[in-house]
Protein backbone atom coordinates (compact mmCIF):
# COMPACT_ATOMS: atom_id res chain seq x y z
CA UNK A 1 0.00 0.00 0.00
CA UNK A 2 1.25 3.76 -0.62
CA UNK A 3 0.25 6.96 0.84
CA UNK A 4 0.99 10.29 1.38
CA UNK A 5 2.92 11.65 4.77
CA UNK A 6 3.96 15.32 5.47
CA UNK A 7 4.00 15.34 1.71
CA UNK A 8 5.74 12.22 1.09
CA UNK A 9 5.26 8.84 -0.29
CA UNK A 10 5.09 5.89 1.89
CA UNK A 11 5.03 2.37 1.61
CA UNK A 12 2.92 0.23 4.34
CA UNK A 13 3.50 -3.41 4.23
CA UNK A 14 -0.28 -4.58 4.63
CA UNK A 15 0.50 -8.67 5.13
CA UNK A 16 -0.98 -9.36 1.91
CA UNK A 17 -4.37 -8.39 3.00
CA UNK A 18 -6.83 -5.46 2.24
CA UNK A 19 -8.00 -3.34 5.60
CA UNK A 20 -11.13 -4.43 6.37
CA UNK A 21 -13.63 -2.31 8.80
CA UNK A 22 -14.06 -3.12 12.37
CA UNK A 23 -11.09 -5.16 12.80
CA UNK A 24 -8.20 -4.99 15.65
CA UNK A 25 -5.13 -3.34 13.91
CA UNK A 26 -1.58 -4.43 14.95
CA UNK A 27 1.63 -1.66 13.55
CA UNK A 28 5.18 -2.57 13.63
CA UNK A 29 8.10 -0.46 13.41
CA UNK A 30 11.49 -1.62 12.00
CA UNK A 31 14.48 -0.84 13.44
CA UNK A 32 17.77 1.34 12.39
CA UNK A 33 18.89 0.88 8.50
CA UNK A 34 15.75 -1.59 8.29
CA UNK A 35 12.39 -1.78 6.65
CA UNK A 36 9.11 -3.32 6.54
CA UNK A 37 10.90 -6.78 5.19
CA UNK A 38 11.68 -7.79 8.68
CA UNK A 39 7.78 -8.18 9.56
CA UNK A 40 6.88 -10.22 6.60
CA UNK A 41 6.21 -13.40 8.33
CA UNK A 42 4.65 -11.77 11.22
CA UNK A 43 2.40 -9.54 9.14
CA UNK A 44 0.85 -12.42 7.01
CA UNK A 45 -0.41 -14.08 10.17
CA UNK A 46 -1.89 -11.46 11.88
CA UNK A 47 -3.59 -10.26 8.92
CA UNK A 48 -5.29 -13.82 8.42
CA UNK A 49 -5.44 -14.32 11.64
CA UNK A 50 -8.69 -11.25 12.70
CA UNK A 51 -6.10 -7.94 12.54
CA UNK A 52 -5.43 -5.49 10.25
CA UNK A 53 -1.44 -4.98 9.75
CA UNK A 54 0.40 -1.96 9.12
CA UNK A 55 4.42 -1.93 8.80
CA UNK A 56 5.73 0.84 7.68
CA UNK A 57 8.84 1.67 5.86
CA UNK A 58 9.90 5.25 7.63
CA UNK A 59 11.04 7.98 6.00
CA UNK A 60 13.70 7.61 3.70
CA UNK A 61 13.94 3.66 4.40
CA UNK A 62 13.07 0.97 1.84
CA UNK A 63 10.53 2.46 -0.58
CA UNK A 64 9.28 5.42 1.31
CA UNK A 65 10.32 8.57 -0.15
CA UNK A 66 11.84 11.82 1.76
CA UNK A 67 15.07 12.19 4.11
CA UNK A 68 15.39 9.65 7.24
CA UNK A 69 14.14 11.30 10.37
CA UNK A 70 16.83 12.70 12.84
CA UNK A 71 15.41 12.02 16.23
CA UNK A 72 13.04 9.79 18.16
CA UNK A 73 10.41 12.32 19.36
CA UNK A 74 9.77 13.50 15.52
CA UNK A 75 9.70 9.98 14.16
CA UNK A 76 6.71 9.17 17.06
CA UNK A 77 5.00 11.95 16.06
CA UNK A 78 5.42 10.74 12.11
CA UNK A 79 3.91 7.45 13.42
CA UNK A 80 1.00 9.14 15.01
CA UNK A 81 0.27 11.10 11.71
CA UNK A 82 0.68 7.95 9.30
CA UNK A 83 -1.94 6.39 11.30
CA UNK A 84 -4.46 9.68 10.88
CA UNK A 85 -3.29 8.99 7.12
CA UNK A 86 -5.31 5.39 7.94
CA UNK A 87 -7.74 6.38 9.41
CA UNK A 88 -6.49 3.96 12.52
CA UNK A 89 -8.12 5.19 15.55
CA UNK A 90 -6.25 2.44 17.70
CA UNK A 91 -3.30 -0.33 17.28
CA UNK A 92 -0.99 -3.00 18.93
CA UNK A 93 2.45 -1.45 18.41
CA UNK A 94 5.27 -3.26 18.14
CA UNK A 95 8.58 -1.59 17.61
CA UNK A 96 12.34 -3.26 17.33
CA UNK A 97 15.46 -1.74 18.37
CA UNK A 98 15.04 2.08 17.31
CA UNK A 99 11.66 0.99 16.76
CA UNK A 100 11.11 -0.01 20.32
CA UNK A 101 11.52 3.74 21.43
CA UNK A 102 9.50 5.02 18.78
CA UNK A 103 6.92 3.10 20.75
CA UNK A 104 7.99 4.18 23.22
CA UNK A 105 8.00 7.96 22.77
CA UNK A 106 4.75 7.76 20.60
CA UNK A 107 2.64 5.79 23.32
CA UNK A 108 2.88 8.25 25.80
CA UNK A 109 2.35 11.17 23.06
CA UNK A 110 -1.03 9.60 21.92
CA UNK A 111 -1.89 7.22 24.70
CA UNK A 112 -5.41 7.13 23.50
CA UNK A 113 -4.07 5.83 20.17
CA UNK A 114 -2.27 2.18 21.49
CA UNK A 115 -3.90 -0.63 23.20
CA UNK A 116 -1.08 -2.75 23.81
CA UNK A 117 2.78 -2.75 23.38
CA UNK A 118 5.94 -5.06 22.92
CA UNK A 119 9.37 -3.93 22.55
CA UNK A 120 12.09 -6.16 20.94
CA UNK A 121 15.47 -6.03 21.57
CA UNK A 122 15.17 -2.23 23.30
CA UNK A 123 16.70 -0.66 26.23
CA UNK A 124 16.65 2.77 27.64
CA UNK A 125 18.46 5.19 26.96
CA UNK A 126 20.27 3.02 24.07
CA UNK A 127 23.69 4.52 23.86
CA UNK A 128 25.51 3.29 20.53
CA UNK A 129 29.70 3.23 20.82
CA UNK A 130 31.83 5.98 19.16
CA UNK A 131 33.19 3.07 16.68
CA UNK A 132 30.29 2.55 15.03
CA UNK A 133 28.64 5.63 14.84
CA UNK A 134 31.69 6.82 13.88
CA UNK A 135 31.86 4.32 10.95
CA UNK A 136 28.06 4.55 9.92
CA UNK A 137 28.81 7.87 9.60
CA UNK A 138 31.64 7.68 7.12
CA UNK A 139 29.56 5.11 5.16
CA UNK A 140 31.88 2.75 6.15
CA UNK A 141 30.84 -0.88 5.63
CA UNK A 142 32.81 -1.24 9.25
CA UNK A 143 29.56 -0.42 10.72
CA UNK A 144 27.92 -3.25 8.87
CA UNK A 145 30.39 -5.54 10.30
CA UNK A 146 30.14 -5.01 13.84
CA UNK A 147 26.16 -4.75 13.82
CA UNK A 148 27.12 -8.69 12.62
CA UNK A 149 29.39 -9.36 14.76
CA UNK A 150 27.29 -7.90 17.85
CA UNK A 151 24.01 -8.17 16.63
CA UNK A 152 23.97 -11.96 16.46
CA UNK A 153 24.27 -15.03 19.00
CA UNK A 154 27.13 -17.26 17.99
CA UNK A 155 24.91 -19.68 16.30
CA UNK A 156 23.33 -17.75 14.22
CA UNK A 157 26.81 -16.38 13.17
CA UNK A 158 27.37 -20.03 12.02
CA UNK A 159 23.89 -20.02 9.80
CA UNK A 160 21.72 -21.21 12.66
CA UNK A 161 18.59 -20.68 11.31
CA UNK A 162 15.30 -22.97 11.50
CA UNK A 163 14.17 -21.73 8.47
CA UNK A 164 15.96 -24.28 5.65
CA UNK A 165 18.69 -22.48 3.14
CA UNK A 166 18.34 -19.36 4.82
CA UNK A 167 21.78 -17.76 6.33
CA UNK A 168 20.66 -15.59 9.06
CA UNK A 169 23.81 -12.90 9.05
CA UNK A 170 23.92 -12.79 5.26
CA UNK A 171 20.37 -11.78 5.02
CA UNK A 172 20.21 -9.09 7.57
CA UNK A 173 23.79 -7.92 5.93
CA UNK A 174 22.19 -7.13 2.91
CA UNK A 175 19.23 -5.61 4.65
CA UNK A 176 22.24 -3.07 6.19
CA UNK A 177 23.83 -2.80 3.01
CA UNK A 178 20.99 -0.67 1.69
CA UNK A 179 20.26 1.29 4.31
CA UNK A 180 24.00 2.17 5.16
CA UNK A 181 24.38 5.01 2.33
CA UNK A 182 20.81 6.63 3.24
CA UNK A 183 19.86 6.63 6.64
CA UNK A 184 21.91 4.22 9.32
CA UNK A 185 24.25 6.64 10.66
CA UNK A 186 21.34 8.61 11.09
CA UNK A 187 18.86 6.01 13.17
CA UNK A 188 22.19 4.98 15.16
CA UNK A 189 22.75 8.66 16.29
CA UNK A 190 18.64 8.95 17.14
CA UNK A 191 19.52 5.79 19.21
CA UNK A 192 22.12 6.91 20.90
CA UNK A 193 20.75 10.93 21.54
CA UNK A 194 17.48 9.69 22.72
CA UNK A 195 16.90 10.11 26.69
CA UNK A 196 13.10 10.50 26.99
CA UNK A 197 12.48 6.44 27.28
CA UNK A 198 12.39 6.14 30.97
CA UNK A 199 10.02 9.05 31.35
CA UNK A 200 7.64 8.01 28.53
CA UNK A 201 7.52 4.28 30.02
CA UNK A 202 6.27 5.98 33.44
CA UNK A 203 3.42 7.48 31.40
CA UNK A 204 2.58 3.96 29.81
CA UNK A 205 -0.81 2.45 31.59
CA UNK A 206 -1.68 0.00 28.94
CA UNK A 207 0.08 -3.47 28.63
CA UNK A 208 3.81 -4.27 27.51
CA UNK A 209 5.95 -6.98 26.98
CA UNK A 210 9.33 -6.84 26.82
CA UNK A 211 10.89 -9.85 24.06
CA UNK A 212 14.98 -9.97 24.19
CA UNK A 213 17.56 -12.01 23.52
CA UNK A 214 19.34 -13.41 25.17
CA UNK A 215 22.53 -13.31 24.29
CA UNK A 216 22.14 -9.56 22.55
CA UNK A 217 25.32 -7.76 22.92
CA UNK A 218 23.75 -4.34 21.46
CA UNK A 219 21.09 -3.88 23.64
CA UNK A 220 21.73 -6.58 26.18
CA UNK A 221 18.91 -7.72 28.81
CA UNK A 222 20.48 -6.14 31.86
CA UNK A 223 20.69 -2.90 29.99
CA UNK A 224 16.60 -3.04 30.04
CA UNK A 225 16.36 -3.61 33.24
CA UNK A 226 16.04 0.31 34.03
CA UNK A 227 13.23 0.14 31.20
CA UNK A 228 11.41 -2.34 33.10
CA UNK A 229 11.52 -0.33 36.42
CA UNK A 230 10.11 2.52 34.61
CA UNK A 231 7.48 0.14 33.22
CA UNK A 232 3.79 -0.93 35.23
CA UNK A 233 4.07 -4.65 35.43
CA UNK A 234 5.65 -4.93 32.24
CA UNK A 235 5.73 -8.80 31.22
CA UNK A 236 9.24 -10.33 30.16
CA UNK A 237 9.67 -12.73 27.48
CA UNK A 238 13.88 -14.14 27.29
CA UNK A 239 14.44 -15.84 23.97
CA UNK A 240 17.22 -18.35 24.48
CA UNK A 241 20.05 -18.58 21.67
CA UNK A 242 19.13 -14.89 20.07
CA UNK A 243 20.83 -12.31 19.75
CA UNK A 244 19.64 -8.41 18.52
CA UNK A 245 18.20 -9.73 15.56
CA UNK A 246 15.36 -11.49 17.04
CA UNK A 247 13.05 -11.68 13.95
CA UNK A 248 15.33 -13.62 12.30
CA UNK A 249 17.15 -15.54 14.53
CA UNK A 250 14.67 -17.13 16.37
CA UNK A 251 11.44 -16.44 14.69
CA UNK A 252 8.93 -18.94 16.45
CA UNK A 253 9.56 -17.81 19.51
CA UNK A 254 9.07 -14.57 18.75
CA UNK A 255 5.74 -15.24 16.64
CA UNK A 256 4.66 -17.10 19.95
CA UNK A 257 5.62 -13.81 22.24
CA UNK A 258 3.89 -11.63 19.79
CA UNK A 259 0.73 -13.82 19.60
CA UNK A 260 0.94 -13.36 23.67
CA UNK A 261 1.57 -10.01 23.72
CA UNK A 262 -1.17 -8.90 21.37
CA UNK A 263 -4.00 -10.75 21.91
CA UNK A 264 -3.71 -11.95 26.00
CA UNK A 265 -6.53 -10.83 27.83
Amino acid sequence: MRLRVDGQDVYVATGGEAHRAGRRCITFIHGAGSDHTVWVLFGRFFARNGFNVLAPDLPGHGQSGGPPLARVEPMAEWIVRLLDAMQVESTVLVGHSLGSLMALEAAALAPRRFTRIALLGTSAPMPVGDPLLDAARERSHAAVDMIMQFGHAFGSQLGGNPVAGIHVVNCNMRLLERGLPVNLFEDLDACHAYQGGLDAARRISVPVMLILGAQDRMTPPKAAQPLIDALSAPEVRLIPDCGHMLMSEQPEAVHRALVAAAIRP
